[in-house]
């Protein structure tokens, strides 16, 4: 199982990115896919992953509205697509998948930590 993350970046604020995870070894439509993010000095966080059964969605509030996760099997990657972007959304994304937890948002606000994780790629908004 190995995740590759890329399309980080620098931009101004209300500006957009699209971070990809190419996934091998398995199908992206074998397990779910998430999106994590770790700032400097702050826990890592889960923000939207994608359901492996029925391609259903999940946002942490933080990005609900302004980032679309997605997938395309032909290219095996999952992709999210950050509009808006806030200086506050400057971290270090990783995609992550899971063999038993299921795409959801927990009562915490979050994804929940997957298991299986990518080398991260940097996203810089400034304002």
């Amino acid at each position: 199982v190995q995740l590759q993350a890329s399309g980080g970046g620098s931009v101004q604020a209300g500006g957009s990115l699209r971070l990809s995870c190419r996934a091998s070894g398995f199908s992206v439509d074998s397990y779910p896919i998430g999106w994590f993010r770790q700032a400097p000095g702050k826990e890592r966080e889960g923000i939207s992953c994608i359901s492996n059964s029925d391609g259903s969605t999940a946002y942490a509030d933080s990005v609900k509205g302004r980032f679309t996760i997605s997938r395309d099997r032909a290219e095996n990657t999952v992709y999210l697509q950050m509009n808006s972007l806030k200086p506050e959304d400057t971290a270090v994304y990783y995609c992550a998948t899971d063999f038993e937890t299921r795409c959801t948002v927990e009562s915490t606000g979050w994804i929940p930590r997957y298991d299986y994780w990518g080398q991260g790629t940097q996203v810089t908004v400034s304002s």
